[in-house]
Parts: structure tokens; sequence; C-alpha cells
């Protein structure tokens, strides 16, 4: 999957997020990490939460890492999950308002 290399995204960078975000459980996951704010959740909270875990939770949270919409750290033992940039989902909304209505003058002049 490509990740987010600047402001502004690519079709394939969109595509590549809104493919991370297709499954039920990622798109919860992504909810619930967006609710915990900047500090995130360890890893155990998260799938007690989502009610996922073991390897489908670290299957799931791969491919949101991997879509550059989630970051992990280590803090001692646990491993933290946290919304990797609140701008990201703001370009991606960006991406795909930004032509927004924009066949609609088009068709009142044709």
């Amino acid at each position: 999957m490509k990740t987010f290399d600047d402001t502004n995204l690519s079709l394939i960078q969109a595509a590549s997020a809104y493919a991370a975000l297709g499954s039920e459980q990622r798109l919860s996951l992504l909810r619930r990490l967006t609710r915990a704010g900047d500090q995130g959740m360890n890893i155990g909270a998260l799938g007690a939460a989502t009610e996922l875990s073991g390897a489908n939770l670290t299957h799931h949270l791969k491919i949101l890492a991997q879509a550059g919409l989630i970051k992990q750290t280590r803090q001692g033992r646990s491993t933290i999950c946290a919304v990797a940039d609140y701008a990201t989902f703001k370009r991606l909304n960006d991406f795909l308002l930004a032509e927004c209505c924009a066949d609609l003058e088009e068709h009142k002049h044709g």
C-alpha cells in the first residue's frame, strides 16, 4: 500500500487509504482510535473495545499502519496505537471534495 508522502494526495494514495478502510473491522479500529485522541490506546484495550483479538487484530492494525493511517509505538512492554495524523483525514476528505459539483457548471453552459 502507498503511504502519504506529501500534502497533495495522488489517486493511488487515496485509493490505498480508502482500501484500508474498506473493512468493517478496520473502520471500527480507526473510529475507536479517533475517539482515544492523541494518546491512543494499547493493543489489549483496543482489542477489547472493538471485540477483536490476536492475529485478526494484528492483521487489521498492520494494514492501517501500512496505509499511513495509524502509528504504533512501544511504551515499556505495551504497544500503543494512535491515529497517525489527523491532517491525513482532512486530506482524504479534501481529495473527494476538491471537485465537488465541478461538472454542474459545465452542464449549465454546455
